[in-house]
């Protein structure tokens, strides 16, 4: 059986997430985003991711959002995943990439009526009166898309952070925690890996 540095990271990844989705958490999907504006300043918040492989980790969004703003602005993220029960993070850093229109047609498609509906009534991170103001835009496209389907709106759709680090984070006795980087330079190059002290 190969090291844990000889594995691809990715195939490593999908090992921990899918003992993650077995060991009771609520949310095993949920992952810290870091994204930055134009300026530097950062801004961190959880997401839920929705699709993963080689090419990378997808989450969706709206993108008149802060975050939406702030990816297009400045195309590079970080993620990390911290799985308590099971003692283990996964941090990933890249730059970030839009799905294709396909891609977010068919993820679109899967949500529940009630959050497609959500999705054109909430205007993501913008000021809001009053808790009235996003019961009235539900009722509104509630009523618009009373039957039949209900499209996408054309703000929201996803993006995908293409990795070129992933640490993998393993909980030790006494701190003396267990670290290993895989990196990259480009889409195509091989993965390097080593061991960082904890």
């Amino acid at each position: 059986m190969p090291s844990i540095e000889e594995r691809d990271p990715i195939e490593l990844f999908g090992d921990w997430f899918a003992e993650a989705k077995d060991c009771g958490l609520k949310e095993p999907t949920a992952m810290a985003l870091a994204s930055a504006d134009k300026y530097g300043m950062p801004s961190l918040r959880m997401v839920l991711l929705k699709g993963y492989g080689p090419d990378g980790f997808v989450f969706y969004t709206n993108y008149e959002s802060r975050k939406g703003r702030e990816l297009q602005e400045n195309p590079q993220a970080a993620l990390c995943f911290y799985w308590m029960p099971l003692g283990r993070q996964v941090r990933v850093q890249g730059r970030v990439d839009t799905v294709s229109d396909d891609e977010a047609d068919t993820y679109y498609k899967t949500r529940h009526r009630d959050s497609r509906i959500g999705a054109w009534a909430s205007q993501q991170s913008r000021p809001m009166a009053s808790r009235y103001d996003l019961e009235k835009n539900v009722a509104k496209y509630a009523a618009k898309f009373a039957i039949g389907e209900i499209p996408r709106p054309p703000y929201w759709s996803g993006f995908r952070i293409v990795p070129r680090l992933i640490e993998f984070w393993s909980e030790k006795p006494f701190r003396l925690h267990e670290r290993i980087v895989f990196e990259r330079d480009s889409d195509d190059a091989a993965w390097t890996t080593s061991r960082l002290f904890p």
